[in-house]
């Protein structure tokens, strides 16, 4: 009987992408992972201003008499404000900002009365 047998041994072409294979499958979690985790250092007015808009605009117009529904779609455990500008207007909800709060804006259209519609900003503040 020969010391070396041919039990258990593999091309080293096989071994080769076995192990390619593994490590794309970690990297790929990997990557995955970290954007999955919150950081401190994330926006998060950037997706706020968008959840209020889909909240206090019916058919894509917001409602400035509906700013302060709007509260109810910021983050859990963090302070908002925010504030409409339209012609020359401006309708705001929510507590004072600290100095230090995340600022996010999105253009809008906005029902200034009975059919009129005319672009307004739509600007949160989040801080914690």
């Amino acid at each position: 009987m020969s010391r070396w047998s041919d039990r258990g041994q593999v091309e080293p072409l096989a071994a080769l992408v076995a192990v390619f294979a593994v490590c794309a499958a970690l990297s790929t979690y990997a990557g995955v992972l970290d954007g999955a985790v919150p950081t401190p250092d994330r926006n998060v007015a950037s997706p706020t201003v968008d959840r209020v808009e889909r909240r206090i605009a019916d058919a894509g117009v917001v409602d400035p008499d509906r700013i302060a529904d709007g509260l109810r779609a910021g983050p859990d455990g963090y302070g908002l404000n925010l504030t409409l500008r339209a012609a020359g207007e401006t309708w705001s909800a929510g507590p004072t900002p600290p100095p230090s709060a995340d600022a996010a804006a999105a253009t809008v259209s906005v029902r200034i009365g009975s059919g009129r519609v005319r672009p307004g900003r739509l600007r949160a503040e989040v801080w914690r």
